[in-house]
Parts: structure tokens; sequence; C-alpha cells
């Protein structure tokens, strides 16, 4: 498996996270079509913030989204951007928010850090360094 190593002026990085957003009251609205609504305002936000939506899906009352970002970003930084952007889309194309309310997602979501060496290997790595005299 090659890894695409992501290259700025001053680091090279390989950041990827698993991001996962409820909707609110996790009421089970999502269509295909809203779904499709979201996935495009996902791309406009990762476009204009400089990341990556590797892969996008969801189920009626959640979404998933493979992220690659750069490390000048925080993950709080792009979730805040995208839940706001695509609840705000998702309105805009009529689809009706949870009990009318105005926010479509829930004010929590779950991440992970994907991809790399197990930790018990870096820390094995970690471990066999020399140290100096």
């Amino acid at each position: 498996m090659t890894t695409q190593l992501r290259q700025e002026r001053h680091s090279v990085s390989d950041l990827k996270i698993h991001l996962v957003c409820v909707i609110k009251y996790r009421r089970s609205i999502l269509t295909a079509e809203s779904l499709s609504v979201i996935e495009k305002s996902f791309a406009e936000v990762a476009r204009k913030m400089n990341f990556k939506i590797l892969e996008f899906n969801g189920e009626s009352d959640h979404i998933h989204a493979l992220i690659e970002f750069p490390p000048k970003l925080s993950v709080s930084q792009m979730v805040n951007a995208l839940k706001g952007v695509s609840s705000r889309r998702y309105g805009q194309a009529g689809f009706k928010k949870p009990y009318g309310k105005d926010a479509l997602w829930s004010p929590s979501y779950f991440t992970s850090t994907v991809g790399g060496a197990p930790l018990e290997v870096l820390k094995k790595y970690i471990q066999k360094q020399e140290k100096p005299c």
C-alpha cells in the first residue's frame, strides 16, 4: 500500500480521521437526495479549507467521512465548518430539520485517527532509539 504524503512548505504529513456526525435527536430524516446535498457541501468546505474528503456515506440518522488534512487545521475547525455549512445548505435545499429546529446536527461528534503503524510497533520503535551519551 502506497501512502500519499501531504507536502507543505514546512511539513510533510499523513493525517487522516474517521468522522461520524449524528442528526440532532438521532432522528431518521436523511434520504439519498439529502445525503447528496450534505456530501456536496462537505466537498465545498474541504476545497475552501484545503483538506480532502476521501470517502463519504451515511444512513438515515448519521454520516461517516474519511478526511485527510494538513497539520495547520484542527479537527474542531474542520468539523465546525462542515456541520455549519452542511446544515445551512440542507435547509436551503428545502429539507426539514428535526422538530422544526434550526440545527441539523447534534452538537457532539465522533472522530478517530486512522492509518499508520499500530501503537505497539510505534512504542517499540521509540524505545529502541539510541540515547545520546
